[in-house]
C-alpha cells in the first residue's frame, strides 16, 4: 500500500483510538501514581528547565515504553557515554512507572540524561518535540515503532534505529496480518539491532531491508556477575530480617507473577514445606498495584502475608488463621533483579497461568536454579537456548503437581540445582557485549535514503 495512504488511514484512526483508550490510561495512571506530573510533556510542551537541557548541542533521543525497556535503555546509555562521552541523552517513556524508574536509574548521569514523557504520536505533536530536541539519532527500544514519530524524524534527516528488536510469535503474526499497513512504516527504519537469528528473518519479512539488520545479541540479556546490585540486595535482606524472616531459610521466590500465580505457587510451597521446613516464600508481583489482591489471595490460601508497602486489603474479612505461614510480598518496583540474587530457587511468572511469560534471564544471570511454566511465548528463543543447554527447567504443564515435582528434584539434589545454574550462565555467554555492539550500531548509523 502507498505510504501516504497508510498515514492518512493511521491519522484518521489514531484520534479515535486515543479517545477510546483515555479512560484506561487515566485509570492506570491513578493506580500507579504520577498521572498529573509532566502531563504537558505528552503534548510536546516542556518546562523552562527541561527546554534548557533539551537545547544542548548534541542529543540522542532514546524511547523506551516502560520498566523493561527502560532497563535496556539504561545499559545502552552507559555504553553510549563510554563510546562518546560528549553526547547527551533524552530518554522518553510512556508509562508513569517507567518514568520513575528512568529517573532513579539515571540519577548518577543527571548532567547528561534528561527524562521526559513520550509525546502522543500525532503529527504536530511529534514535530514539535523533534524541533525542540533536535536529536542526532532516534533510538527505539524493542518493537516500539510510532509511525508519525518515525516519519517526522526521517523527514528531518534523523536516522531511526530500532534496537534490541525482539519480535514474539504473536507480534509477528499481528504485523503480518496488517502487513499492507505496517511494511511502509517499517521500511523507514535505518538500522535494526536484532537479539536473535530468528528476529533477523522476522524483521526482513516485515519490510525492513536485510542489509539494514544486524545481529547484535540481546542487551537485556547482556549481564555479568560483576553487575550484582549488592547495595540493593543488602537493603532487601535487612527488610526481611526486620520483618520476621527466619534465619538461614532458603527462599522460594515467585518473580514477576500475574493473577492467580501467587496462590498457586503458595499452595506448592505449603506442600513442600512439610518436607523442607527451612523453605520460605517470597512474592514479587509483576504489577505492584495488585498487592491488595495478592495479599487477599494468599490469606485465603492460609498465609499471613507481610507487605513491603502496606495496602488496604480488598477483602478485610479474609483474615488468615493465626497459625498461617508467613510469606513476604515485595510490592515495590525496580527491585526484582536484586530479589533474584537473594533467592535460592525461582519460579518465573506469567508462565503458569498467564500467556507470554516474563524475562527468565535475570534469575539465570544471578545463578539461581530457575523454573518457568509452559507459556513463555514472548521469550521462546532464549528459553529454547537455555533448556537445550540444561540451564532452565520448563514445565510441560502449569499445574501444582508438575511444579512440586520440579522443585522437589532441585531441593533433594543440590548438585542438580548447581548444574542448572551453571549451565544457564554458560548459555548466556553469547549475549555478553550486546550493549557495546548496539551502541556502536547506533553511533555509526547514517540515514540511507530520503522519506
Amino acid at each position: 500500500m502507498n505510504r501516504s495512504l497508510v498515514y492518512v488511514i493511521y491519522n484518521l484512526l489514531l484520534p479515535l483510538a486515543l479517545l477510546v483508550g483515555f479512560p484506561r490510561f487515566v485509570m492506570k495512571g491513578l493506580q500507579r501514581g504520577g498521572l498529573a506530573r509532566n502531563f504537558r510533556q505528552r503534548l510536546g510542551l516542556y518546562q523552562p528547565e527541561v527546554k534548557r537541557r533539551l537545547a544542548r548541542e548534541r542529543n540522542l533521543w532514546i524511547h523506551a515504553v516502560s520498566v523493561g525497556e527502560v532497563l535496556v535503555a539504561v545499559k545502552l546509555i552507559h555504553e553510549l557515554r563510554r563510546q562518546d562521552p560528549g553526547v547527551g541523552i533524552v530518554l522518553s517513556t510512556t508509562t508513569t512507572t517507567g518514568f520513575r524508574v528512568a529517573e532513579e536509574k539515571t540519577k548518577d548521569a543527571a548532567d547528561a540524561v534528561t527524562v521526559i514523557h513520550n509525546p502522543v504520536d500525532l503529527p504536530w505533536i511529534t514535530a514539535a518535540a523533534l524541533r525542540r530536541i533536535r536529536p542526532e539519532r532516534l533510538v527505539l527500544v524493542e518493537a516500539e515503532v510510532w509511525p508519525n514519530l518515525v516519519l517526522q524524524a526521517r523527514r528531518r534527516g534523523i536516522p531511526v534505529v530500532l534496537v534490541n528488536a525482539r519480535l514474539s510469535d504473536r507480534s509477528e503474526r499481528r504485523f503480518r496480518k496488517f502487513g499492507a499497513l505496517t511494511a511502509p512504516v517499517f521500511s523507514l527504519i535505518d538500522r535494526v539491532g536484532a537479539p536473535f537469528e530468528i528476529d533477523v528473518d522476522r524483521w526482513a519479512g516485515l519490510g525492513v531491508s536485510l542489509d539494514r539488520i544486524e545481529l547484535t545479541g540481546s542487551v537485556k540479556f547482556d549481564e555479568t556477575q560483576g553487575e550484582r546490585p549488592d547495595f540493593q540486595v543488602a537493603e532487601l535482606r535487612n527488610w526481611l530480617d526486620q520483618n520476621g524472616f527466619p534465619a538461614k531459610a532458603r527462599i522460594l521466590l515467585a518473580g514477576s507473577t500475574h493473577a492467580g500465580e501467587e496462590a498457586l505457587i503458595g499452595r506448592v510451597f505449603l506442600r513442600l514445606r512439610e518436607r523442607f521446613p527451612d523453605l520460605a516464600y517470597v512474592v514479587v508481583p509483576r504489577h505492584a498495584e495488585r498487592a491488595a489482591t495478592v495479599e487477599t489471595d494468599l490469606r485465603e490460601a492460609g498465609f499471613a502475608p507481610v507487605l513491603k508497602q502496606p495496602v488496604r486489603a480488598t477483602n478485610p474479612e479474609s483474615a488468615s488463621p493465626e497459625n498461617g505461614y508467613p510469606c513476604w510480598i515485595a510490592n515495590t518496583t525496580g527491585e526484582l533483579r536484586a530479589w533474584y540474587y537473594l533467592s535460592d530457587f525461582v519460579v518465573v511468572g506469567k508462565s503458569l497461568l498467564g500467556l507470554g511469560g516474563q524475562n527468565p534471564v535475570e534469575p539465570v544471570v544471578a545463578e539461581r536454579p530457575t523454573i518457568v511454566g509452559p507459556h513463555m511465548e514472548n521469550f521462546r528463543p532464549i528459553v529454547a537456548d537455555l533448556v537445550q543447554a540444561g540451564g532452565l527447567i520448563q514445565l510441560e504443564e502449569g499445574t501444582e503437581a508438575h511444579l512440586v515435582a520440579a522443585l522437589e528434584h532441585l531441593l533433594c539434589d543440590p548438585d542438580a540445582a548447581a548444574n542448572l545454574a551453571n549451565h544457564g550462565g554458560a548459555a548466556l555467554a553469547r549475549h555478553r557485549g550486546a550493549a557495546a555492539r548496539t551502541a556502536t550500531l547506533i553511533l555509526g548509523s547514517r540515514s540511507g535514503f530520503s522519506a
